[in-house]
């Protein structure tokens, strides 16, 4: 008797640590949400100049002033955060297609810390080859994991793929 209430205040005891680091966790990620507001309005603050003078630095930027620097900055700064937020946070197993529009903002922002002229522009070269190996990959995950769900055999897929089908059907039977 007394193992099984050693083992039952064992458990609990794991349990609890668990819950209160996830809870701990949670409220982190709850407030990394949370600033994103204050993050995106520190624009604001900055100068409306092209120069920006202070006693320990002086600064030029390549647009027509710092706040709009700023603005185009936190403009993509701000989704790119969020969706690193959740790509670490998420559990399901299609996460790793969120690393498209990561990346995509990702050489939008680069763009912008380098002061191009060309916002917005080249980032779909750079991000072809990225989702020319992920978006097959995520299929395949989602392929293995449907055929174990449904428990269809490799004999039944093979005869599924020998099968001619018109365009419209194949892309039926991608959602099916």
């Amino acid at each position: 008797m007394d193992k099984q209430n050693n083992k039952l205040k064992e458990t609990k005891s794991e349990y609890h640590k668990t819950d209160k680091k996830s809870l701990f966790v949670g409220g982190i990620v709850v407030f990394l949400i949370a600033i994103t507001p204050f993050l995106f309005y520190t624009y604001e603050s900055f100068p409306d100049a092209q120069v920006w003078e202070t006693s320990l630095f002086t600064i030029t930027t390549a647009f027509y002033d710092w706040y709009t620097f700023a603005w185009h900055f936190f403009g993509k700064f701000i989704p790119l955060y969020l969706l690193l937020l959740w790509f670490f946070t998420c559990k399901h197993w299609w996460h790793w297609i969120i690393l498209i529009p990561i990346s995509m903002y990702s050489f939008q922002l680069w763009g912008i810390i380098n002061e191009s002229n060309s916002l917005d522009e080249l980032e779909l070269y750079y991000i072809i080859p990225l989702m020319m190996v992920l978006v097959p990959v995520v299929y395949l995950i989602r392929a293995k994991l449907f055929n174990k769900v449904r428990g269809d055999d490799l004999k039944e897929f093979e005869e599924d793929l020998m099968v001619k089908k018109s365009i419209w059907q194949q892309i039926k039977d991608l959602f099916r």
